[in-house]
């Protein structure tokens, strides 16, 4: 069982949506919460409502700033156990329109989904190595199965998804633990270009998280993600239409 108290926890992309969720959620169960964020304004107005928290200005795109980050963090929070790599971005664009400028636009997603994970967890690692008992949690989505409208977004967790299996595989046997969260659509800002308003709450997000962390559900799939995964293993093509409402 993964304890979901008495932690020390940080979380990228902390100040709104899933991750400020997790935060508010994780911290009011007793864990010491670390949030970070590109909006300084946005970090310190979310941490204002949080109890037990540190927010440190921080982007984690950026390859510039990384390893004094990382000596910051591991330095005044040494029992740091547990890393949720929330941070995200999502850009909607047709993949025929001529004058997008894709290649920027899907370079900029890969970064910072998938490609500053696994620098950031490279970095954390041999910390949370050190540890009794730890965690990386991934979060993905439900469109690391099944692509949506978001192109690039869903390649970057699908890339992030088969990531996080090898991760699990190579941290057998020590003290860290590796998990996935896949939500589905879920009513944020962040979400609101592809109609996020339909989607379940934050709030339900972190709680069915915390929920299965506990269990050790190593991929962890919220809402009607579990019905999306049940319908792409025995149907793709009738999984692609259901998530891009084709039906």
């Amino acid at each position: 069982m993964s304890k979901t108290t008495g932690n020390t926890v940080l979380i990228s992309g902390g100040s709104a949506g899933i991750g400020f969720e997790i935060a508010k959620l994780l911290s009011e169960k007793g864990n010491k919460i670390i949030i970070t964020g590109r909006d300084q304004d946005r970090l310190h107005k979310a941490a204002l409502k949080l109890n037990n928290v540190t927010a440190v200005n921080f982007d984690v795109s950026r390859k510039e700033g990384v390893e004094d980050f990382v000596k910051k963090i591991t330095t005044d929070f040494p029992e740091l156990n547990v890393v949720i790599n929330n941070a995200g971005r999502a850009i909607l664009y047709k993949l025929t329109d001529e004058n997008i400028n894709g290649f920027e636009k899907a370079e900029e997603e890969m970064l910072t989904n998938y490609l500053s994970i696994i620098r950031l967890n490279e970095k954390l690692l041999p910390h949370l190595k050190k540890q009794k008992e730890a965690a990386i949690v991934n979060v993905s989505s439900v469109v690391a199965f099944v692509p949506g409208q978001l192109a690039t977004y869903s390649a970057s967790k699908a890339a992030l998804h088969s990531y996080t299996l090898s991760l699990r595989l190579e941290l057998e046997g020590s003290p860290v633990k590796v998990f996935e969260l896949m939500p589905p659509l879920v009513n944020t800002e962040f979400s609101e270009i592809i109609g996020g308003s339909k989607g379940i709450q934050p709030s339900q997000v972190a709680k069915e998280f915390t929920e299965a962390f506990e269990k050790d559900e190593y991929e962890i799939h919220v809402g009607n993600t579990a019905h999306v995964y049940k319908v792409f293993l025995s149907s793709p093509n009738e999984a692609l239409k259901l998530v891009n409402g084709r039906h």
